[in-house]
């Protein structure tokens, strides 16, 4: 599978799909699936957060047809066309961009995966109980890592009460 945005991979993410801009989700396309993908999941996480690993985003149950997520997909439980939103680390549903702390760049890793079923959780589960139903369903997967970083701490309107990652 191939997953593309409007970022080269480990290229910058534009800083509108961040804390510092708007905050929305950026959008995805993804081309060459498996003929009998039933699901797709995409999970977004910073690896190298201060205090772990840290979910940025968590959409499950995307349609087999679906080749793609359009720029700022609204935080709702059910995503148009199909599909559930899970809870980030923010605490929220939908997307929660990157929000690191000044310092070295963030590496953010979206990571696709075409599954055999349909996982028929309800929404706002967490990457943790997503990543446990498809374990053992995963038929293919890809990766899109962007960086982040910022030149010194920014409190954006949007950033005001949230952990930084």
């Amino acid at each position: 599978m191939n997953l593309t945005s409007v970022f080269e991979p480990d290229g910058r993410i534009p800083p509108r799909y961040t804390c510092d801009g708007r905050d929305g989700s950026p959008p995805l396309g993804w081309s060459d699936v498996p003929d009998n993908v039933r699901s797709f999941v995409l999970i977004v996480d910073d690896p190298g957060a201060p205090g772990g690993t840290f979910v940025h985003w968590v959409v499950y149950d995307l349609p087999p047809e679906a080749r793609g997520l359009p720029e700022g997909l609204p935080p709702r439980e059910a995503t148009a066309g199909g599909g559930a939103q899970g809870l980030n680390d923010f605490g929220r549903v939908g997307y929660g961009g990157p929000c690191p702390p000044a310092g070295p760049p963030h590496h953010y890793a979206f990571t696709l995966c075409a599954l055999d079923t349909q996982l028929g959780l309800p929404p706002r589960k967490r990457a943790a109980d997503v990543r446990r139903a498809m374990r053992t369903h995963v038929l293919a997967q890809t990766q899109l890592v962007g960086r982040y970083e910022r030149a010194r701490t920014v409190r954006a309107a949007g950033a005001r009460g949230r952990r930084m990652a």
